[in-house]
């Protein structure tokens, strides 16, 4: 896989959710850092059924810095730090958003391929810590995720596609699992498009919260730059807001 898309790859899946990056390791000293912003609203949620029903309107913000940096050929240290404001029908919120600190190992690399593993801690925030509780609620997460990518060409042109499988033990909500899926094409040395799906599903008594969201994005080289902007929405869920909004992110590496 061409550097460059190798480190667009990176980006892309930090892009939402856990500090995760992708499967590729960073190479040794170097940095990749990523200021993002993104914005959620509904209007409407999943009942216990799965069936989009009226709420009070929801709306969240959120601004992060991101950055990992590669230690070894192998090993990378990733974290995160966040701001978050908002409301919802718990009321008003305004402070720092979780604050994410792990590592990434490449158990297994190849020309095309590449197994990575992750474990990770995250203090929870002033804001909402899971897309189905309380703002505010939660305390100390512990996770572990798999990761594997596979470099490709299509239509004669650089692409990849990833996976990601992670488990969640939180303190203060129910457990998590999670699926992240992303496909992204590199259709000239100066753009990207990326098309992920985010799903997971916590343990809960009597509803397990669910939900499916889906992301378009497109990322655009600009001499050392990357700027990426996007929407994603809710495509289901169980006991979880209808969301939609835009991301929009601004990285370097170096």
């Amino acid at each position: 896989m061409p550097p460059r898309v190798v480190v667009l790859a990176l980006a892309a899946a930090s892009i939402c959710g856990s500090a995760n990056a992708g499967a590729w390791p960073v190479p040794p000293g170097e940095t990749l850092a990523i200021l993002k912003y993104e914005q959620s609203r509904a209007d409407e949620a999943f009942d216990a059924a799965g069936v989009r029903a009226p709420m009070p309107a929801h709306v969240d913000e959120t601004i992060s810095l991101y950055a990992e940096r590669g230690l070894t050929r192998r090993l990378t240290v990733q974290g995160k730090l966040a701001w978050t404001r908002g409301e919802d029908v718990f009321g008003d919120y305004d402070g720092r958003g979780p604050v994410e600190l792990g590592l990434r190992y490449a158990v297994l690399r190849t020309p095309r391929s590449v197994v990575s593993l992750y474990a990770g801690g995250v203090l929870g925030g002033a804001g909402r810590n899971a897309g189905y509780a309380r703002p505010g609620a939660g305390g100390t997460d512990v996770e572990a995720r798999l990761l594997a990518g596979r470099s490709l060409t299509l239509a004669g042109r650089p692409a990849f596609a990833e996976i990601q499988l992670a488990a969640l033990d939180r303190s203060g909500l129910p457990d998590e699992a999670r699926l992240d899926l992303t496909l992204g094409v590199e259709p000239s040395d100066r753009w990207l498009f990326l098309t992920q799906v985010y799903a997971g599903q916590a343990n809960g008594d009597p509803v397990r919260p669910l939900w499916v969201k889906l992301e378009w994005s497109a990322v655009r080289r600009i001499g050392d730059w990357r700027l990426q902007a996007g929407w994603r929405q809710s495509l289901a869920g169980r006991d979880s807001p209808a969301e939609a909004g835009p991301v929009v992110g601004v990285w370097r590496a170096f």
